[in-house]
């Protein structure tokens, strides 16, 4: 680096957003991630020893995956690199490699490559990475918002080592906050300020484990605030939410959160827990998910879980559907919420998804048989002279408008497979159909 760029970065560093301007220097400095990087884990252990294989970073977004890797860079001996892959293309990665292995070959000094974003490389940049990642040429550290297992080259992850971050824990944002706060090279140490404790709180929740929010509100907060008569800038409560305005729910639509959040709603409906279940409608609202979907997913619930133990729940379920396309958002948040409610408080089974199943599996692994000759269409012409539907009992000439007679393939002669539970309404079911089963049992064995 010249004198040049020495002091351009400099100036550019003195113009960061303050969340860059803190980023940690050291292991010591580093917040959070302690199943990670805490002391005696296996990756601290190789990052003070710079024995780095190729790493995948995963997590939400302000949880330390770059910032981490930075830590990597001033304290490794090797080349470190970065790469944004939203601007590099496959040519630039080429002339990357080009220079680790001459590095590799003249000085035996290792190329770090840090990948930000590398869920957006597309399959042959990932391509390109992995005969050097595989030959050792260079030493990758990715790092993603996405569900790596999804969106990284597989023989890529099989070469690397992945690491899930969390999200930071309201404590370890308060202190980067107060670090912040009292830092005066980096920091906001040099104004003078005070942050109102319950201004502070809310920095702190609604950062919701984003450091970076955090951060960057807190400078927001600061920067805008004029002072006092006595040269004080004073944060106040109404100041900390005019300056972080909405929370910053962790929800993609297309990413690995909106997987859990969807598994988490529908599992909370099954569990008949209706706090629960509003509040993972209310995230997916609040993220913008596609209302459809949730209706979709709720109609699927009423059939699977619920079933006739409240046949109402599917009309329910069908009838925010039909409102969501009717009224549209925000309004269809109401009749969703509505369906959301009915169905967490119904009755379950999941008698109808067994039968459906159970009939499936027969199909798939029995000789089924042919329709009985009664059960089959005499309405057509010359049906009758073949015999088509001959014996059929009519059961509405029989009292109660029930009549004992074979309706399975002989093959499959007395199989059950609906099995009411006795919850709701299939408890009245089940005692209908035991009650036939008892009249049925009744007459063999008077013949």
């Amino acid at each position: 680096m010249n004198l040049f760029d020495y002091g351009r970065e400099k100036f550019m560093m003195s113009q960061a957003p303050l969340a860059l301007r803190m980023r940690p220097r050291t292991l010591e400095e580093f917040v959070g991630q302690q199943d990670i990087v805490g002391p005696g884990r296996m990756l601290r252990r190789a990052i003070e020893a710079d024995q780095l294989s190729s790493l995948i970073f995963y997590g939400p977004p302000g949880c330390g995956k770059t910032a981490l890797a930075q830590v990597i860079a001033k304290t490794s001996a090797a080349r470190f690199i970065q790469v944004n892959a939203v601007t590099a293309g496959v040519k630039e990665l080429r002339q990357i490699i080009d220079e680790a292995r001459e590095q590799l070959g003249m000085y035996q000094r290792k190329t770090i490559v840090f990948i930000d974003e590398i869920h957006r490389f597309n399959k042959a940049q990932q391509d390109a990475l992995l005969p050097s990642v595989e030959e050792g040429i260079i030493i990758l550290i990715g790092a993603t918002t996405e569900n790596p297992y999804f969106e990284v080259n597989k023989a890529l992850l099989s070469r690397s080592r992945v690491f899930e971050f969390k999200p930071l824990k309201d404590e370890e944002i308060a202190l980067l906050l107060r670090r912040a706060m009292e830092d005066k090279k980096r920091g906001l140490g040099s104004y003078r300020f005070e942050v109102d404790p319950d201004a502070f709180k809310h920095l702190v929740h609604m950062a919701a484990g984003d450091a970076r929010i955090a951060l960057n509100a807190l400078e927001l907060a600061v920067l805008t605030t004029p002072p006092g008569d006595d040269g004080v800038r004073r944060i106040t409560l109404q100041v900390a939410e005019d300056c972080i305005q909405k929370r910053a729910v962790r929800y993609d639509r297309a990413g690995d959160e909106h997987y859990d959040v969807v598994s988490a709603f529908i599992k909370s409906l099954r569990g008949s827990d209706p706090d629960a279940a509003v509040h993972w409608l209310a995230r997916m609202i609040y993220a913008g998910e596609d209302p459809r979907f949730i209706a979709r997913r709720m109609i699927i619930l009423a059939a699977e879980d619920i079933g006739l133990a409240d046949p109402m729940a599917l009309v329910v379920a069908n009838a925010a559907a039909q409102a969501v396309e009717y009224v549209g958002m925000p309004e269809a948040r109401l009749p969703l919420t509505e369906a959301a409610l009915y169905l967490a408080c119904a009755p379950k089974s999941n008698a109808v998804i067994k039968a459906i199943d159970r009939a499936l599996d027969d199909l798939a692994k029995k000789p089924v048989g042919e329709v009985p000759v009664h059960l089959r269409d005499a309405h057509y012409k010359g049906a009758a002279e073949l015999g088509r539907g001959r014996g059929y009992k009519y059961p509405h000439d029989y009292p109660g408008n029930y009549v004992e007679q074979q309706y399975l393939p002989d093959e499959l002669k007395g199989v059950t497979y609906y099995h009411p539970s006795s919850n709701g309404r299939e408890a009245e079911y089940r005692e209908r159909l035991m009650y036939k089963k008892e009249e049925k049992h009744k007459k063999l064995n008077k013949t």
